[in-house]
């Protein structure tokens, strides 16, 4: 790990539960439904946090994704309330395909061990 990694790794961990209880407990915008909170990296300055999740139904991303921008200036002073940083970092959200492209290397790979 590198010098001055551990702060920010640390925070990110603690808006990732923050947050997901705040989606889940107050957040009332429709467009945003069924979504998982994988990871959130903070910047080293602490100024922006990318926030990357996952949905259930993928036909909603991008109205997912609009919800998500509309309602982050509404998160980020919820967070400030329960977080007490002498900033908050900034919110930008976005789709996690890891999930999605694990799930596809791993059916090449059952294809390519098939008998034949």
């Amino acid at each position: 790990m590198k010098r001055g990694q551990g702060r920010p790794q640390k925070i990110g961990d603690l808006i990732q539960r923050e947050l997901s209880d705040l989606l889940y407990r107050e957040l009332r915008d429709p467009r945003v439904g069924m979504l998982t909170i994988t990871s959130v990296d903070v910047s080293p300055d602490l100024s922006h946090a990318k926030v990357f999740f996952t949905l259930l139904d993928h036909k909603r991303l991008e109205e997912t994704l609009r919800g998500l921008k509309r309602s982050a200036g509404f998160l980020r002073s919820q967070l400030a309330k329960r977080i007490k940083l002498y900033t908050t970092p900034e919110l930008r959200f976005e789709y996690d395909e890891s999930g999605e492209r694990g799930d596809r290397l791993s059916r090449l790979i059952d294809a390519a061990n098939k008998p034949k």
